[in-house]
């Protein structure tokens, strides 16, 4: 057996401060939404793209490709989110197989109330420490970084 080609110090030291930065970044803009809009970060991250779908109208299996979560938690979620009448579910006229995420007026002004503060977190939390070069350096590495990463759609629901 190979021995594993372990991260040496400046490669374990840039790994753990990516993902420790990640998570308090994460946890910031979480506590944050919760704080001044009563929105989690699981909620925001659903309103989000039926925000901006024609009707807030989006498939189910679309909507949890676009947030890359597997059914179960997108069900979950969801069903969360439907008692609080930010969204309901209805079924697919074209496919009786499918089923159907509609954004609720409620969820609508939720996100609309929601969306400045969380602009103005992500741009107090990240981008105002990058200059307009360090975030165009930052796009490109991640950029390339996300190019060579393998089709990670290991569920049995990913392509339905």
């Amino acid at each position: 057996m190979k021995e594993p080609e372990w991260l040496g110090a400046q490669e374990a030291g840039l790994w753990q401060s990516y993902r420790d930065t990640h998570r308090e970044l994460m946890r910031a803009l979480e506590a944050r939404m919760i704080t001044n809009s009563g929105l989690s970060g699981a909620d925001y991250a659903l309103l989000h793209p039926l925000s901006e779908a024609e009707d807030g109208l989006l498939r189910t299996r679309d909507l949890g490709r676009s947030v890359g979560w597997e059914r179960s938690r997108l069900s979950h979620q969801v069903s969360r989110m439907e008692k609080r009448g930010l969204v309901t579910r209805e079924e697919c006229t074209s496919d009786a197989r499918g089923s159907m995420i509609r954004l609720t007026a409620l969820g609508r002004k939720a996100i609309d109330s929601a969306a400045p503060d969380h602009v103005a977190a992500v741009r107090t939390y990240f981008f105002d420490h990058l200059t307009a070069d360090e975030q165009a350096q930052l796009t490109t590495l991640l950029n390339r970084i996300a190019a060579n990463l393998p089709n990670t759609c290991a569920t049995p629901d990913c392509d339905e």
